[in-house]
């Protein structure tokens, strides 16, 4: 193993113990549902069975998943620490003070906010927070003195009125970015007069100067840089300078590479805390911990960023910010900067594994941590590909690729990512394994038709390919044991 698992297995001692507790727990919760103990087993059971490359998931530590079973579930904490809207808080208090203080030892960053609930809720405070700091318009300057919780029902009605008229810049969603990076049917999309910037055609990869000359045109007040299925690098240095050229604030979504990032692989201009005014992420994906959100700020805008609760949250997830506290912790270790390394030098690993086996990659392969595949040269849609590939055990989401023929349901691409089957132990060989099975499995299917002509959605899989892949993943599966040690 390339990778160091002692973050979800630090020894035979730390698993006895986690077995006891899990073990408990389900026995408590099977006296009450029965059902849901059993499908929370089973769960465990399919993960441990199945080749999880899906990008934006990972295998977060047992003392992460503990840390969310308590009874901070139990208490509300509208406000901030140690100004709350509800009695008794000093314990939340506590708690977020830490997440908070992890954030910002690990990412370098003046501020941090921890309540986010989402990735989502974390780009929607971002865009609340900049717009209340930032109003400067005739006849509003008067709101930007004002904190967000002075704003009268008349202040918001203008405020209201005014965001037709802001303007925000980001990628589209078919070359790599995000729903809410300004795509319509996205609230983001609607708070917004948007614009996107796309990639070069023909190499798939941002055209900085491109996207200089959109941002002199718009003039937008956000600048949105970050992606969620882009699988280079990107030069914050140089998205910063052209924010700076416009007047706009530099947002960027780290949500997929935040590990990268905090494991020191991503350094200097690649790293996008020190040049953005406000960073966003996840705390899942490459950073292994729970499902929720922060915001990373620079001075200037963390007051506002601050008032997230009651802005755009409601009551903080005080459990799931606790977790987040744990994972933080545990991503401040040297082990961390080892995984997210391999992270990366896995993502070459399965790119090159899909080239030599004539695969063809969007940009041509990776820098990152993901791999978009573009299925059409199999003669597939992705969601062809992506359900012949469960079939298999291996487990994918289906994604657009730049100029996509078949729209962003059916999709052409399918989208890989190493940071799950890294937190197990993969590595290049492995990994190089794995897109053999891939291939394996894409080469024997072929599109079926509907009672009505071509589907883009049916398939069929030759007969034992499944069976297949299945045994020789379970061996490779077998070497590098989930939560190994840990039983239910």
């Amino acid at each position: 193993m390339t990778a160091d698992s002692s973050l979800t297995a630090p020894g035979v001692e730390y698993a006895a113990t986690a077995s006891e507790a899990y073990r408990a727990a389900l026995s408590v919760i099977e006296s009450v549902e029965p059902r849901i103990a059993a499908a929370t087993r089973k769960e465990l059971a399919d993960q441990r069975d199945s080749l999880k490359l899906i990008a934006s998931e990972n295998y977060a530590s047992p003392a992460v998943l503990l840390t969310m079973g308590t009874w901070f579930s139990d208490k509300y904490a509208e406000g901030t620490v140690g100004h709350r809207f509800y009695a008794a808080c000093q314990n939340v208090d506590t708690v977020e003070a830490l997440a908070a203080e992890h954030a910002r030892e690990l990412f370098g960053a003046p501020y941090a906010y921890a309540q986010p609930h989402s990735g989502i809720d974390a780009n929607l405070v971002a865009y609340w927070a900049i717009l209340a700091t930032r109003i400067e318009a005739p006849g509003l300057a008067e709101l930007g003195a004002k904190h967000v919780n002075d704003l009268s029902e008349q202040d918001w009605e203008k405020l209201r009125a005014k965001l037709g008229n802001q303007r925000l810049l980001g990628m589209s969603l078919e070359t790599g970015g995000h729903l809410t990076h300004g795509f319509r049917p996205n609230v983001s999309g609607k708070m917004f007069h948007q614009r996107s910037y796309g990639t070069d055609p023909q190499t798939g990869l941002i055209d900085y100067a491109a996207v200089a000359a959109a941002a002199r045109e718009f003039k937008p007040l956000i600048l949105v840089a970050g992606y969620s299925a882009y699988p280079r690098r990107v030069n914050f240095a140089t998205m910063r300078e052209i924010a700076d050229e416009v007047g706009a604030t530099l947002l960027v979504d780290m949500a997929h590479f935040a590990g990268l990032v905090a494991g020191k692989v991503f350094t200097g201009d690649e790293d996008p805390v020190p040049h953005a005014h406000v960073t966003t992420t996840t705390t899942h994906k490459s950073l292994r911990g729970p499902r929720g959100g922060l915001v990373l700020a620079t001075e200037e805008y963390a007051p506002a960023v601050d008032k997230g609760c009651p802005m755009v949250l409601g009551g903080p997830l005080s459990h799931v910010m606790a977790a987040k506290a744990v994972a933080l912790a545990e991503a401040r270790q040297p082990a961390f900067r080892e995984y997210a390394q391999a992270v990366a030098d896995n993502a070459k690993a399965l790119a090159d594994g899909f080239l030599k086996r004539g695969a063809r990659l969007v940009t041509g392969g990776t820098d990152n941590h993901l791999v978009l595949l573009d299925v059409t040269s199999f003669g597939l849609t992705g969601r062809q590909a992506e359900s012949a590939l469960l079939d298999a055990g291996v487990v994918t989401n289906r994604n657009s690729i730049p100029a996509d023929p078949n729209g962003a349901w059916y999709t052409s691409g399918i989208r890989f990512g190493t940071p799950a089957l890294t937190t197990r132990g993969f590595g290049a060989a492995e990994f190089d394994r794995v897109a053999e099975l891939v291939v394996d499995v894409l080469k024997n299917t072929e599109p079926a038709a509907a009672s009505n002509g071509p589907s883009k959605a049916k398939y069929k899989l030759a007969d034992g390919v499944a069976d297949r892949v299945h045994a020789a993943s379970a061996e490779i599966l077998a070497a590098n044991p989930l939560y190994p040690g840990l039983t239910l």
